[in-house]
């Protein structure tokens, strides 16, 4: 069923602090720097805010950042679950609030020291028990080793190869092609440091398959962005980013990275859904899309995204990303500002924002006569995607 705010809505406004490893400011500061940058970016004032869609996992209530900025009234507010599966979710929801009319122009956000305070890839060995359905969960796999969301992902990335012939070597192109991209990106932590394949495998390994080059950075910093209707978008200071579709996707025995008991765990069919949906939104298909922004977290779940999304066949993957397909000229360059092996990882946001440069033609790596921009967000968890277009208007 076709979303009725599809292509009726857009991002007006992207700001973003400095990404780094040590911020040396609190979260809240983090998160008011981004958003007061993407609202002047759209050319609005902060009174002309009246909602939020944040992440659950946001330590920065929007209430907070609302004194902050000089937001005045809030007419919607709301947070999207599952980590970096709230991604795109965040967009999805502000559509549909500018488009049913409860806000008129919704802040996303999303800021966090991830680097030099909390680490997500740490492992979850020092957590306290609890009677809790994810703590009763951890209590099932940890004490065989799965500790780390690395060990998790290892276990997907160890079936895909087996079922496909898929190898490091593979993985590794996901890799070298993001760092090449984000060599020319000022913004990007790994700033002029490409890397090469050999660079790769020569990498100490993290949970095998996986090295280190495999596993996106932790970072620091602070990603915004601003959404309200096209027709207001058309008077303001920058060409839309059209959303032309958003949605989120769950499907049948999904769990929190360990989704390990369906029949086939070599694909993500939550992306899966999450294609259908959009295809059928915006009668677009894979021929469509010019670029694509892929969740990136580590490197073997890039494989079966492009599958879902049709760009290839199952199991194709490997062949499709070799000879430079996904790098600038080829066929499907996908995240030319780095990703979140390259750039930072502000947990998918500043790929949403890369999405709108590249519709506005200012990316560091522009991509040719791009129509259409595909973005995902987090894999192996509940997810979201979506598709940002020209203004046809």
């Amino acid at each position: 069923m076709s979303m009725s705010f599809a292509g009726q809505t857009a991002i007006v406004g992207i700001g973003a602090t400095e990404f780094s490893k040590f911020s040396g400011r609190s979260t809240l500061r983090l998160a008011v720097e981004c958003s007061e940058a993407a609202i002047a970016d759209a050319g609005v004032a902060p009174a002309d805010v009246d909602g939020m869609v944040l992440f659950t996992a946001e330590d920065n209530h929007g209430i907070e950042v609302a004194r902050n900025l000089g937001v005045r009234e809030l007419t919607h507010f709301s947070r999207i679950h599952y980590g970096g599966g709230a991604a795109c979710g965040t967009i999805h929801q502000a559509a549909m609030a500018v488009h049913s009319g409860a806000a008129k122009y919704v802040l996303v956000y999303r800021a966090f020291n991830e680097r030099s305070e909390f680490r997500f890839g740490a492992g979850v060995q020092d957590r306290p028990p609890a009677p809790t359905p994810m703590e009763v969960d951890f209590g099932w796999s940890s004490p065989f080793g799965l500790l780390t969301p690395a060990s998790w992902v290892a276990m997907f990335a160890r079936r895909y190869m087996y079922e496909y012939g898929a190898t490091s070597e593979d993985f590794g192109r996901i890799a070298v092609a993001n760092r090449r991209h984000a060599a020319n990106n000022p913004a990007a932590f790994f700033y002029e440091k490409p890397i090469t394949l050999e660079d790769h495998q020569r990498s100490r390994w993290i949970v095998k398959p996986l090295h280190l080059l495999d596993c996106c950075q932790e970072s620091d910093g602070g990603q915004a962005l601003l959404v309200t209707t096209l027709e207001r978008a058309r008077d303001l200071a920058h060409a839309p980013a059209v959303i032309a579709s958003a949605v989120q996707g769950s499907t049948d025995d999904q769990q929190m990275m360990k989704s390990y008991y369906r029949e086939d765990i070599s694909g993500i069919p939550e992306m899966g859904l999450c294609a259908r949906q959009m295809w059928e939104d915006t009668g677009l298909g894979a021929d469509d899309i010019q670029t694509a922004i892929l969740y990136d977290h580590f490197t073997p779940l890039a494989l079966p995204q492009l599958e879902e999304f049709g760009f290839c066949g199952r199991g194709e993957a490997k062949d499709f990303i070799k000879d430079g397909n996904i790098e600038m000229g080829g066929k499907l360059p996908i995240n030319t500002h780095g990703g979140q092996l390259g750039e930072a990882y502000i947990h998918g946001m500043n790929g949403i924002a890369e999405g709108v440069r590249q519709i506005r033609g200012n990316s560091v790596n522009p991509v040719p006569d791009v129509e259409n921009v595909l973005v995902t967000a987090g894999t192996a968890v509940p997810t979201s995607a979506l598709i940002l277009s020209r203004d046809g208007g």
